[in-house]
């Protein structure tokens, strides 16, 4: 007989699940948003690892913290975080990667600037070439999306896209920050650090959705035939990466 199939989600909590060797005990930890962080949230309730908290990067996982008995800390009051753990959209061969489908961009961001260690958590799927066959997440302030857009069909960095608001149940969506996201489509980042850095400084823009400057150190790649382990903190793509 063959070797059974995994489907998404399971192979999404097996990598979960495999993260739980990367939390130090007694340590507050950062944690991101998303399916796969919901399952490494439950795998860390039940493991009965001692940390002392953790910083979230979205209302909704602070909700799912607190309901299961685990302290949420605010990011202000913690110097730095062992590690962060979170999924990703996309990610590449030198870690970099793309993030925002869930909303929080901006707190994730943060989050992952105040840890010495990002572990992204991710299945098969997830690995690519060149970052943007995912729509690239942009937050953007709503009275700069249309200018925005309009500059990502101009082109940027080599390449083009079509920017679309991303909509909620009642018209735009708003973030946790209170602004807007645009989804932007038929990209190709060659080089993540520069567009990254180029989209950034564009007034109105919040967050860019590319994950260089913050990339991960490792990520957990579920597969179907086991978790691989990819460690990216060697080798960075750039001298600033």
């Amino acid at each position: 007989m063959g070797a059974a199939t995994h489907t998404q989600d399971e192979l999404k909590a097996m990598a979960a699940r495999a993260a739980l060797a990367y939390v130090e005990p007694g340590q507050v930890i950062g944690v991101g948003t998303g399916s796969t962080v919901n399952h490494f949230l439950d795998a860390l309730a039940q493991s009965g690892l001692d940390v002392r908290g953790a910083v979230s990067s979205s209302e909704a996982s602070s909700q799912r913290l607190r309901a299961l008995g685990i302290a949420v800390h605010d990011s202000n009051a913690v110097a730095d975080l062992s590690v962060y753990i979170d999924g990703a959209d996309e990610i590449d061969g030198s870690g970099c990667m793309i993030k925002g489908g869930g909303a929080a961009l901006t707190r994730e961001k943060i989050v992952a600037a105040l840890a010495r260690r990002f572990i992204c958590v991710a299945d098969q799927s997830k690995q690519v070439q060149v970052l943007g066959r995912f729509a690239l997440p942009v937050e953007v302030i709503p009275m700069a999306a249309a200018h925005i857009g309009r500059r990502f069909a101009a082109g940027v960095c080599g390449t083009s896209g079509r920017a679309v608001l991303r909509e909620g149940p009642e018209g735009p969506l708003v973030t946790d920050n209170g602004q807007h996201l645009l989804d932007v489509h038929g990209l190709q980042i060659t080089d993540p650090l520069a567009f990254e850095q180029t989209v950034n400084q564009w007034p109105g823009v919040v967050t860019v959705g590319v994950f260089a400057q913050h990339r991960a150190s490792v990520c957990l790649l579920a597969t179907q035939d086991g978790v691989q382990t990819l460690n990216f903190e060697a080798g960075p793509p750039s001298a600033d990466c």
